[in-house]
C-alpha cells in the first residue's frame, strides 16, 4: 500500500512538468519561425487583438507549431473565448465561446 501510494505521489510530482515543457517548445517554435520571417511577432498580434476584446481579461497565448496559428485566452464573467489568429498574418480564423 505503502508503495502505491509513493508512485502516485512520485507521479504527481512529474506530470504538472510536461506541460510547461511543451509551453517551452512551443514559444521556442514561435520565436524560430519569427527570426526566420514566417511568423508575426506575439506583441504585435496582441495588440490587434486585445482591443477587440475590451471588458475581457486576457489569460495568455498558445502557439500552434503545426498550424503556425495562436490562441489567445481571454475570460468575461466567468465565460472563456479563445481566440485563433493565423501567426503569418494576424488574422482572425476563429473565435470560440
Amino acid at each position: 500500500m505503502k508503495a502505491i501510494v509513493a508512485s502516485l505521489i512520485a507521479a504527481a510530482l512529474v506530470i504538472p512538468g510536461a506541460p510547461a515543457l511543451a509551453q517551452r517548445n512551443e514559444q521556442g517554435a514561435a520565436r524560430k519561425e519569427m527570426r526566420a520571417g514566417n511568423v508575426l511577432p506575439l506583441r504585435e498580434i496582441e495588440g490587434r487583438i486585445l482591443p477587440q476584446m475590451r471588458g475581457s481579461e486576457y489569460l495568455g497565448p498558445a502557439y500552434d507549431a503545426t498550424a503556425m496559428a495562436y490562441r489567445l485566452k481571454f475570460i468575461r464573467e466567468g465565460r472563456v473565448t479563445y481566440v485563433d489568429v493565423d501567426a503569418r498574418t494576424g488574422r482572425v480564423l476563429n473565435v470560440s465561446r
